[in-house]
């Protein structure tokens, strides 16, 4: 039996998040109060009093699901044996760190830097994102390959029978329709601020780039299966290489939740907010047999 640890990303946020681990574990305290000087703001104030709509900010999500998920793992440290990790999307830099691949602090900068460089592509560029149900990923790739005068791709492979696709306003419009007549289930705008993990994230890919070759990154405690390639990797090179390619391309997890089964594993364990990405698994993972735990 082998355990995988996974990570989730964006979308997991709640209010109130990780006040329990503060007010329980005096290494959550310590970690919360150091993000907030890594930081330069009260981003745990954010966590424990902000609204939905205050964590929905691109620049507050991803550092807030980021701390939850690295002092959650430390937390657990004594039990967190993983045989494989991964993440999705800026779960990956959490995976990373609970893998002792990067450090905490440099984690934190690294996923800010992130968000930043994203909100400010979005601010310049109007783009969204759709989820399309009930539709073979093949179909998918096809009817999208069709529309030439607008950008629009997939962006996640979220589970068997659910893609979610990146683009510019006109072409998630033409793509939806064009689903919906390929068969779609259902093609469900989402409520995000732009096209994450398509070309349009070029700007934001060339600004995290540098910050991420500054980065020390030393070799993982356990093979990641990064979502670029949906492959296990202990090459600190690779690993740079994939984190910065990640923002132009599309997340495999569908892919790489296949391949950790494939490789051995039998226990899913989910740590950061939420189990979101619980459903997902559960799901990719009744075709091939296995079965997931939760913490």
């Amino acid at each position: 039996m082998k355990k995988a640890y996974v990570f989730p990303g964006q979308g997991a946020q709640y209010p109130g998040m990780g006040k329990d681990l503060f007010d329980h574990f005096p290494i959550a305290k310590e970690m919360m109060d150091r993000a907030n000087e890594i930081l330069g703001f009260n981003i745990i104030k954010l966590m424990f009093e902000g609204s939905e709509q205050d964590l929905m900010q691109t620049k507050v999500t991803q550092p807030a699901i980021f701390i939850h998920s690295v002092v959650l793992a430390n937390v657990l440290a004594e039990r967190f044996d993983p045989h494989m990790v991964a993440g999705h999307s800026l779960g990956e830099f959490s995976a990373l760190v609970a893998a002792e691949s990067m450090s905490y602090e440099d984690g934190l900068k690294l996923v800010y830097a992130r968000a930043i460089a994203m909100q400010k592509a979005c601010e310049q560029q109007p783009s969204t994102m759709a989820a399309v149900i009930g539709l073979d990923d093949k179909k998918v790739e096809e009817v999208l390959s069709t529309i030439k005068d607008e950008i629009v791709v997939p962006a996640n492979y979220n589970t068997v029978g659910q893609i979610v696709i990146s683009g510019t306003l006109k072409g998630i419009e033409i793509a939806m329709e064009k689903l919906k007549e390929a068969g779609a289930k259902r093609v469900l705008p989402l409520k995000v601020g732009g096209a994450f993990h398509s070309p349009l994230m070029e700007q934001a890919r060339a600004e995290l780039a540098t910050a991420i070759d500054k980065t020390p990154i030393k070799i993982p405690r356990c093979p990641i299966y990064q979502n670029v390639t949906a492959m296990p990797t202990t090459d600190p090179n690779e690993i740079k290489k994939n984190l910065i390619d990640q923002l132009t391309s599309p997340v495999k997890w569908t892919q790489t939740i296949k391949n950790m089964i494939n490789d051995g594993a039998t226990e899913f364990i989910e740590v950061g907010p939420g189990n979101v990405l619980q459903g997902l698994i559960k799901k990719i993972s009744s075709d091939v047999n296995a079965y997931s735990a939760t913490i």
